[in-house]
């Protein structure tokens, strides 16, 4: 009678693990802090590269920092609410003539920025395909 109390105990803890969702990206990368270190190593590769630096020299770098880590909190499943507010990527992005090279040389230093933050590729590689079907709405508009 034991044995079979244990068994069912057992079959019900694995149960309740079985069914538990895994962390979402926001937790897997650190959570709102681990995402503020994500973008200020970011911000941190833009602004020492001759490039793409060009396309930020007027930039408030406050503001984009800000709303580039509620981007993201959003992005990663995170309890965040972005909200456009008039900031709309085609809205940012128009008139800025973004290269397709310059765009994929972006997506490098934040893949740069995602190694120095040790993120793991597997989770780099989920993040930049949540990021993907924004390209559209960057490059060349």
């Amino acid at each position: 009678m034991k044995l079979i109390a244990v068994g069912f105990l057992c079959v019900g803890i694995l149960m309740g693990c079985a069914n538990k969702a895994p962390p979402t990206l926001y937790y897997q990368i650190g959570g709102n802090a681990g995402i503020e270190k994500l973008i200020d190593s970011f911000i941190n590769q833009i602004g020492n590269d001759e490039q793409v630096f060009h396309y930020f020299e007027h930039t408030n770098i406050a503001h984009f920092r800000q709303g580039f880590i509620l981007h993201m909190c959003m992005l990663t499943a995170g309890p965040c609410k972005y909200s456009y507010a008039g900031d709309s990527m085609v809205d940012i992005h128009t008139g800025m003539n973004i290269t397709e090279k310059d765009f994929n040389h972006v997506v490098d230093l934040l893949v740069n920025a995602m190694n120095e933050q040790n993120i793991s590729h597997p989770i780099q590689n989920k993040i930049l395909s949540k990021m993907a079907p924004l390209r559209g709405d960057i490059i060349n508009i």
